[in-house]
C-alpha cells in the first residue's frame, strides 16, 4: 500500500509561500508589535493620569461642613435663614405698638422654630418699652414697659436727642462695608458720652462682624469680626 500521500513532507519539499501570504504574515507581526506599544504607553499614561488626580484631590480645599463650625455658628446658619422679616420691619412693628417712640435696639433671637426680633423703643423722655416682634410674619406682640429709674430715663433721652443717625442708616454704613444680613442695631453711647450705633452683620460664612458708628456722622469707629 502506497502511504506517501499520508507522510509529512520535509521542510524543502514543501509548497513556496504566495507573496500575499506573506505580507499579511508582516502585517500582523507589525501590529502585534505596535499592540504591545500601545499597551505600554497606554498602561503609563493610565498611571501618571491616576497619580496627577491624586495630588490635585489632595492639594483641593475641602468644603466647609457643619461639623467644621463653631458653635455659635451652626446656631446662626439655623436660626438667620429663618428671619422671613427684617430689623427694619420689626423696628417699624416697634414703634407702631408704642405711640410717639423712637427705636432703640433691635435684636434677633429665638430658636429656628420660633424665630423673634427683641426690640426697645422710647419716649423722648426715656421712658423705654420692649416688644416682641414674630421674625416670620412680622406681627408685633404686647409692649411691656422697662422698670428704669429716673438717672436711665434721661440718659437714654439725651442719647435719643444727640443721635441724628437712623438706625437705618446705621446699618445701611454697616452693610456698605460688609454684605450680610443685619442682626441686632442698639443705640448706646462710647466713652466720651457720645451716641452711637452698635450694629451686627452676619456673613455668608455665618461669621459676625460687629459695627460701632457714630451716631452723629455715620463715621466707622470700630469693627471686630467674630469667628467664634
Amino acid at each position: 500500500m502506497d502511504t506517501k500521500s499520508d507522510e509529512i513532507l520535509p521542510h524543502r519539499d514543501r509548497p513556496p509561500l504566495s507573496r500575499g501570504t506573506v505580507l499579511i504574515c508582516v502585517a500582523a507581526a507589525a501590529g502585534a508589535l505596535l499592540a504591545g506599544c500601545g499597551t505600554d504607553s497606554g498602561g503609563e499614561a493610565a498611571r501618571g493620569g491616576a497619580a496627577e488626580a491624586a495630588q490635585v484631590a489632595a492639594t483641593s480645599p475641602t468644603p466647609t461642613a457643619d461639623g467644621d463650625l463653631t458653635e455659635d455658628q451652626r446656631e446662626r446658619k439655623a436660626l438667620v435663614p429663618k428671619a422671613k422679616t427684617g430689623y427694619e420691619q420689626a423696628l417699624s412693628a416697634a414703634v407702631g405698638a408704642v405711640p410717639d417712640s423712637k427705636p432703640v435696639s433691635v435684636e434677633l433671637k429665638g430658636s429656628p422654630d420660633s424665630p423673634r426680633w427683641e426690640a426697645e423703643v422710647a419716649t423722648d423722655d426715656g421712658a423705654a418699652h420692649t416688644v416682641s416682634v414674630d421674625a416670620v410674619g412680622g406681627k408685633a406682640g404686647k409692649a411691656r414697659a422697662k422698670d428704669d429709674d429716673g438717672d436711665d430715663k434721661r440718659e437714654l433721652a439725651d442719647l435719643l436727642k444727640k443721635a441724628t443717625v437712623t438706625p437705618q442708616q446705621a446699618a445701611q454704613t454697616a452693610t456698605d462695608k460688609t454684605k450680610g444680613t443685619v442682626t441686632a442695631v442698639e443705640l448706646d453711647d462710647t466713652d466720651g458720652g457720645a451716641p452711637r450705633w452698635s450694629v451686627d452683620v452676619v456673613t455668608d460664612d455665618w461669621n459676625k462682624t460687629t459695627f460701632d458708628i457714630d451716631a452723629t456722622n455715620r463715621k466707622i469707629l470700630r469693627e471686630h469680626v467674630d469667628r467664634d
